[in-house]
C-alpha cells in the first residue's frame, strides 16, 4: 500500500501563501511555529481570511470586506495570536478567549500607539470573535476611540446596583392575580399578556397569568450575578449543571465555554431556591420538551449577548438605574462579580468564581474553598 503523504515542509507552504492579496501566514508566525502547528494555523487562517473577504462586513447580507480592510484585520489578528502565544498561553493554541483580548488591550494601552491605531486593532479583534462559532462576541473592558485620547473602562454594577437588579428581577414582567381583578382590569391585563405571549386576548388563561409570574428571569439573573456567567454560558447552561442540594453549578469541562477542568461554582441559597422553582416551571413549556438548556428566550432560542443586554437594560429601567452614559452590557454583571469577589476574598477567589483559564496569571491562583466563595456572595 502507498504511504501517506508526509506533511509539507516550510518551502512547500511558501506556495499560495496569499488569498486575494491577503497573506495567509506572516513571516514572524512562520518562524515561531513548528511543522504541525504551521499546518493547523494555516487551515484556520485560510477559513478566517475567506470569511473576511466574503462575509466579514455584513454576514447577514453576504458582504465581505474590501481587500485592504481584510488585509488589516488578518494582520492585526495574527499579531494578536502571536502575542498570546508568547505572553499568555505558554505556546501555540487556537483556543483564544475574551480574557486574552482584554489582556492585549491592557498591553496596547501601555504601548506608544495612537488611539486610532488601538481602536482599529480592537475592531479587528471584535471581528475575530464575531467570526468564531465556539465563543460569544467580545466586548472589551477597555475601549479606545480614534477621536479621543480618553480610554473608558467597562462599566460594572456597584454593590447597591447589584441588589437593585436582584430586586428588579422579582418585579419586572409580573402581573396581578387574575382572581383579584375587576372585569375591566382583567381585560386590560389580558391584552398585555396577549401582546407578550403573541396569542389572542380571548385565549388568555389563568395558567398564562401564573406563568407570567414565574421564576425564569429571577433564576437567570441571580445565577448570572452569583456565578459571573458569560453570555455564552447562560446560553449553554444545562439542567445537569444545577446541584440544588449543595447550591452549586457543576460545569463539566466538555460543556464549559472556556475549557479546563470541571468547575464547581457556588451560588447563594436563595438563588438555588429560585432555580428550583424555575426547573419545576420549565416543564410546563413546550419549547423545553426537546432540550436540557436551563433558559431559552421567548422565541425558543438560547440567550446571547444581545438578548441578555436587553434583559439587563430592562431591569435597570425597572430599578431606576441610569445607563445613558455607561457601557451597560451583560459583561457589566460578570465584571461586577469579579470586582466584588476580589474585594471580599481576594484574587484567588475571584479567579475561581469567574472560571479564568488558559492564562499564565490564572494558573498561579490557588483554589478558594466553595464555602468561602458562597459566604462572599451573601455580601455582594
Amino acid at each position: 500500500m502507498p504511504h501517506d503523504k508526509s506533511p509539507p515542509n516550510h518551502d512547500q507552504l511558501d506556495e499560495d501563501n496569499e488569498i486575494q492579496g491577503v497573506t495567509l501566514i506572516p513571516e514572524d508566525s512562520r518562524a515561531y511555529l513548528n511543522q504541525r502547528q504551521l499546518i493547523d494555523y494555516r487551515d484556520f487562517r485560510e477559513q478566517w481570511i475567506k470569511w473576511l473577504l466574503t462575509l466579514g462586513k455584513d454576514p447577514e447580507k453576504g458582504k465581505g470586506y474590501a481587500q485592504a480592510t481584510a488585509r488589516r484585520r488578518a494582520c492585526d489578528t495574527d499579531v494578536f495570536y502571536r502575542w498570546c502565544w508568547q505572553n499568555q498561553t505558554d505556546g501555540y493554541t487556537l483556543d483564544i478567549e475574551h480574557d486574552h483580548a482584554d489582556a492585549y488591550s491592557q498591553h496596547l494601552a501601555l504601548e506608544d500607539y495612537s488611539d486610532t491605531h488601538r481602536a482599529n486593532i480592537q475592531k479587528s479583534l471584535k471581528c475575530l470573535f464575531r467570526y468564531r462559532t465556539d465563543t460569544d462576541e467580545w466586548e472589551p473592558q477597555i475601549s479606545f476611540s480614534g477621536n479621543s485620547s480618553q480610554r473608558r473602562p467597562k462599566d460594572y454594577l456597584t454593590r447597591e446596583e447589584r441588589q437593585k437588579i436582584r430586586e428588579a428581577s422579582l418585579e419586572w414582567g409580573t402581573v396581578p392575580s387574575r382572581s383579584h381583578l375587576s372585569a375591566d382590569q382583567r381585560e386590560q391585563w389580558d391584552n398585555v399578556l396577549a401582546t407578550r405571549l403573541r396569542k389572542p386576548a380571548d385565549e388568555i388563561t389563568r395558567e398564562d397569568y401564573r406563568k407570567a409570574n414565574g421564576f425564569k428571569i429571577p433564576s437567570l439573573v441571580n445565577t448570572g450575578l452569583d456565578a459571573g456567567l458569560r453570555p455564552a454560558e447562560i446560553g449553554e447552561a444545562r439542567v445537569s449543571w444545577v446541584d440544588l442540594d449543595n447550591a452549586v453549578l457543576r460545569i463539566p469541562s466538555e460543556e464549559a465555554v472556556k475549557h479546563r477542568d470541571n468547575w464547581v461554582v457556588p451560588i447563594r441559597e436563595r438563588t438555588a431556591r429560585y432555580l428550583e422553582k424555575w426547573l419545576n416551571e420549565r416543564r410546563l413549556y413546550d419549547r423545553y420538551a426537546d432540550t436540557d438548556r436551563v433558559w431559552l428566550t421567548r422565541e425558543g432560542e438560547p440567550y446571547g449577548s444581545r438578548s441578555l443586554k436587553y434583559v439587563l437594560r430592562k431591569l435597570c429601567d425597572e430599578a431606576g438605574i441610569d445607563y445613558s452614559d455607561r457601557q451597560m452590557t451583560w459583561y457589566s454583571v460578570r465584571h461586577s462579580t469579579g470586582t466584588m469577589m476580589s474585594q471580599e476574598k481576594g484574587l484567588e477567589a475571584a479567579a475561581e468564581q469567574l472560571r479564568h483559564s488558559s492564562t499564565t496569571t490564572t494558573r498561579k491562583y490557588d483554589q478558594a474553598p466553595v464555602e468561602e466563595r458562597r459566604e462572599a456572595l451573601e455580601n455582594i
